[in-house]
């Protein structure tokens, strides 16, 4: 489909027209996995206080998502985020975790895609963070105890700047109505804003700051997989592995386990039956093959939609799982995935806008936000992810992949602009310190970052056939088998696939890369994420753009039908990411 790709190659004018008014806008391609800095709704004076001086009344909409709409089931999406609770009851305990404060006089809503924040400013001149967790973030009550028991211990070791916890509950039945945590509002600077401001000199003295705290992290000894809990968590006791004082660890918390993504729940019913904790490697994968057993939904699900081919019936999908199954068995056995796969908790979104920093020198790390869903993982789980501070420029990833040194090479340097070269060089120092810190520095990391990632992919994606598709799933396999041999595993593959299965494989993957470029192409033209959120100020426009972009794409099909080629309008239709038409 490459000559269709040359034809969608520059964006339509009502896409241009979108990106000149969205100009002044963040960038949100890149905002991660929760991106609460995004969306503000700032309100400069005092609350609204009634009759009764505990009674606060917003001059906004406390309870539900207002941060921005979604091209892609956007009424589910904002539904998912609404979060019932007494306002005021929260204004009244944030104020009472301030000595002397007698009044709100600054508020300021902020979104994120997980949770609801409000900073709250006193008339002494404290400042709290309120934050409440929506329905889709993870188990009930499970999440915000694992959230806690995670900050709680790392301060007790003294390693990292962690926001103190002025007050928290898990249990949705308290006065406030809802989980919550208030904690002291982090000092700095997010890292995001600082980062542009920063020289390379900066840039690679803070990146070698934050590789250190990894570091920090890294070393930490834990004895089994899951996520870390205090002791009284309401778990039954054979899901508590006893930890240090105060501390056990228990179930994964992650909302994949759980079933809690908007829709999830409707469409595969009840909780994982295997969410951990998990004592061993071989019991990590089972849980990951259960889990992604109990991710198929039921036949008569799939029936009431017509599946595009490369989503893959759900037959498809059990005997994707068995044969995965079968080559993870086989995987766990190497000597060097068991030296891997020490247990090892990290922060889960380490990216600059989780990042704070000081103000006068940015190199100096003053706090770290966002512990949710904090997770005891192996480590080759986080082996291989790069942290956007540290992260090259796609473009330069693609000129690596074709060739080698390419910021020495003089020819290259005379086709790139002088500032584009800087940016490069400048990215590739903070990648550079960024892997010799990992590698020379976190022992329990090394072994996992000097493998090929190959040997890894199926533990992560294993337990999400179906979100993922089978496409997906088939070509980790595939991939995994071809290198059998090269990748020094013993004996033979248990997947081998026939020529005829390859040829219906490469159709079928074929559609698969179709949607993921039709989502960057929609990320870069519409400039929105990869669930079709966009900011409410360009809502109106990103419509009219997504719809000129959707029959610009539906027109292409149409020529190729015409010309006999295989993508026809139906199966195009089938195959665009975002309902919002």
């Amino acid at each position: 489909m490459l000559q269709l790709w040359q034809r969608l190659s520059a964006p339509s004018l009502a896409t241009q027209n979108l990106r000149l008014c969205s100009s002044s806008q963040r960038k949100i391609s890149g905002m991660g996995r929760n991106p609460s800095a995004i969306s503000r709704h700032p309100v400069p004076e005092s609350l609204t206080t009634g009759t009764d001086s505990k009674e606060w009344t917003p001059r906004y909409d406390p309870y539900s998502y207002t941060g921005g709409r979604w091209l892609n089931r956007d009424e589910l999406q904002r539904n998912s985020r609404h979060i019932p609770f007494d306002f005021s009851a929260l204004c009244s305990r944030a104020i009472s975790l301030c000595p002397g404060a007698t009044n709100i006089v600054k508020n300021e809503k902020r979104e994120g895609g997980f949770n609801r924040v409000f900073l709250f400013t006193m008339d002494n001149g404290s400042c709290v963070v309120a934050r409440l967790p929506t329905s889709i973030v993870g188990p009930p009550r499970l999440t915000t105890n694992s959230e806690v028991a995670t900050m709680t211990y790392l301060q007790s070791k003294d390693l990292l700047p962690i926001p103190k916890i002025l007050d928290w509950n898990d249990d949705p039945l308290n006065p406030i109505g809802t989980e919550y945590i208030i904690q002291e509002h982090v000092l700095g600077i997010q890292l995001h804003q600082m980062w542009p401001t920063m020289n390379s000199v900066q840039h690679m003295l803070c990146t070698k700051a934050l590789s250190l705290a990894m570091k920090k992290m890294s070393s930490l000894d834990f004895p089994t997989y899951g996520s870390l809990y205090f002791s009284d968590a309401p778990l039954d006791s054979h899901m508590k592995i006893p930890f240090e004082e105060g501390f056990c660890i228990g179930p994964h918390c992650s909302p994949v386990f759980w079933n809690r993504n908007p829709g999830e729940l409707e469409l595969y019913g009840d909780p994982s039956p295997n969410c951990g904790p998990w004592k061993d490697l071989t019991s990590y994968y089972l849980g990951l093959i259960e889990t992604g057993f109990s991710r198929l939904p039921k036949e008569e699900d799939t029936i009431k939609r017509e599946l595009i081919p490369h989503q893959g019936s759900i037959q498809d999908h059990i005997r994707l799982l068995q044969i995965s199954q079968e080559v993870m068995q086989r995987l766990v056995k190497d000597k060097r995935i068991q030296d891997a796969a020490i247990p090892v908790l990290l922060h889960p979104d380490f990216h600059k806008r989780n990042i704070y920093v000081s103000a006068e020198d940015p190199t100096i790390i003053t706090g770290l936000i966002d512990w949710q869903s904090t997770s005891i993982e192996p480590a080759f789980v986080y082996a291989n992810e790069t942290p956007d501070f540290a992260a090259l420029p796609e473009e330069l990833e693609e000129l690596e992949e074709h060739e080698e040194d390419t910021l020495k090479d003089e020819q290259d340097e005379r086709k790139v602009p002088g500032d584009k070269k800087r940016e490069w060089k400048d990215a590739l120092i903070c990648y550079q310190t960024y892997d010799v810190c990992m590698k020379g520095l976190a022992p329990k990391l090394r072994p996992a970052r000097l493998l090929d990632p190959t040997l890894f992919r199926l533990f992560h994606y294993c337990h999400t056939t179906w979100r993922d598709s089978a496409a997906a799933v088939r070509q980790e396999l595939i991939e995994l088998s071809a290198g059998w041999t090269e990748l020094g595993l013993q004996g033979s593959c248990p997947f081998s696939p026939t020529e005829e299965e390859l040829k219906e494989h490469a159709r079928d993957y074929e559609d698969f890369e179709t949607v993921q470029k039709l989502k960057l192409w929609l990320k870069s033209s519409l400039n929105t994420n990869s669930d079709g959120w966009v900011p409410n100020e360009i809502w109106d426009a990103a419509r009219v753009a997504h719809r000129a972009a959707y029959d610009e794409w539906i027109q292409t099909a149409r020529e190729s039908e015409s010309c006999g080629e295989d993508l026809t309008v139906a199966k195009a239709d089938k195959l665009w990411p975002f309902d919002a038409r």
